[in-house]
């Protein structure tokens, strides 16, 4: 395999020069979090169809170059791109204006979100080796094995879209995939809502409404405040000690140093106050659990949501598309419940199930099995 490492800012800039003039590229991110709160960036892995490729140590160049790249109508090409994009907007503020997901794009041929090493041998018949997991890739230098395991990454994309490509038009999924890409690229970065994260947490629904309220501003605040200097949550407060300080509900430092789960740093300063703080603020108000997906709809729709949901995926099964791609259960449940922004009432997924759910809804159809272990869609005649 070819690479070549790029360090220099006058071979960056060149690179994204060259790439900008291509119609598509490769590309991959390597990256870690165990030690802070936001995806730190350690490698970032180019390729151009039989070109070399190029990888570019992001500790040594300044990475605002990227925002030419992705502004203009050369197409990225990843894999499980989720994750690329979520690193790529923290690190350089943008992602591609044009993007292909080749695992996104397999699921439209009966594939289950497969790893690049499974999808190469099921398509191109290629063994890319898998790398070690829990490798240091903000070490440097990196190994000989390090830079080929990455190099590898996106030395057959290129080739592999075209395969799946072909595939997809002769099945024409061609619009659905572009319509499930941009759907990926515009997705909001993942991360937790502060106001939300009091949920993450195990256990917590064993509490009491006034002691969920105060978890819940104790994890706002601590979600916050791992935000504003970047490291992992648990450093700055543990899980056990937020649900020890909502059952103790402490009114000063002693009482904080007496939860369970609480050490005495945390009492100490600002971090004891605004803990203390928190707690105060949790104290205004008794918080109700969620509601299940489906407990807010009508009673007389709820047995829909599992007869539906049966329904698609057995379709999918048989259409071959990835069930997961098809629809989430919230998406079922937000059709179900009429909302006007449902994914289900739009694009590829109404073309494909979303008329049909209404009708099931409606009356106008129903669901028998087919003979062969699967279900199978009727009119249903209306009253006389």
């Amino acid at each position: 395999m070819n690479h070549r490492w790029v360090d220099t800012q006058t071979d960056f800039d060149a690179l994204i020069d060259h790439l900008c003039t291509e119609s598509r590229y490769a590309l991959d991110t390597e990256f870690h979090r165990e030690r802070t709160y936001f995806p730190k960036l350690a490698l970032m892995q180019f390729a151009t169809e039989g070109g070399q490729a190029s990888l570019v140590d992001p500790l040594a160049v300044d990475l605002s170059s990227l925002r030419r790249l992705f502004a203009s109508d050369a197409v990225a090409v990843l894999h499980a791109a989720q994750q690329d994009l979520d690193v790529l907007t923290h690190s350089c503020g943008a992602v591609p204006a044009r993007l292909y997901d080749t695992q996104l794009a397999s699921g439209f041929l009966g594939y289950s979100t497969p790893s690049l090493v499974s999808l190469l041998m099921a398509e191109l018949k290629v063994f890319a080796a898998k790398g070690d997991r829990l490798t240091d890739w903000l070490r440097r230098p990196l190994s000989d094995e390090q830079l080929l395991y990455a190099a590898a990454d996106v030395d057959h994309l290129l080739a592999l879209q075209d395969l799946l490509d072909a595939q997809i038009a002769e099945l024409g999924r061609s619009q659905w995939v572009a319509e499930a890409c941009e759907e990926l690229r515009q997705r909001p970065v993942s991360g937790t809502d502060p106001s939300q994260a009091w949920l993450r947490i195990k256990d917590v629904r064993m509490l009491k409404p006034r002691a969920r309220g105060v978890a819940r501003a104790v994890s706002e605040w601590r979600e916050r405040r791992a935000m504003s200097v970047d490291v992992p949550v648990r450093q700055i407060l543990p899980d056990l000690a937020v649900l020890g300080i909502a059952q103790r509900q402490p009114k000063n430092t002693h009482d904080l140093v007496q939860s369970r789960g609480v050490e005495e740093r945390h009492s100490k300063g600002n971090l004891g106050k605004e803990i203390l703080d928190a707690v105060a603020d949790g104290q205004r108000s008794d918080i109700e659990l969620p509601a299940p997906d489906g407990e807010e709809l009508d009673r007389v729709l709820r047995p829909a949501v599992a007869l539906v949901s049966a329904w698609m995926a057995d379709l999918a099964r048989k259409q071959r598309v990835d069930t997961s791609l098809l629809a989430t259960r919230a998406d079922l449940v937000a059709l179900l419940r009429g909302d006007a922004d449902a994914r289900l009432l739009s694009g590829w997924r109404s073309e494909l199930v979303g008329d049909d759910i209404q009708r099931l809804v409606q009356g106008k159809a129903g669901l028998t099995f087919d003979g062969r272990g699967g279900l199978r869609l009727i009119d249903v005649a209306g009253p006389e």
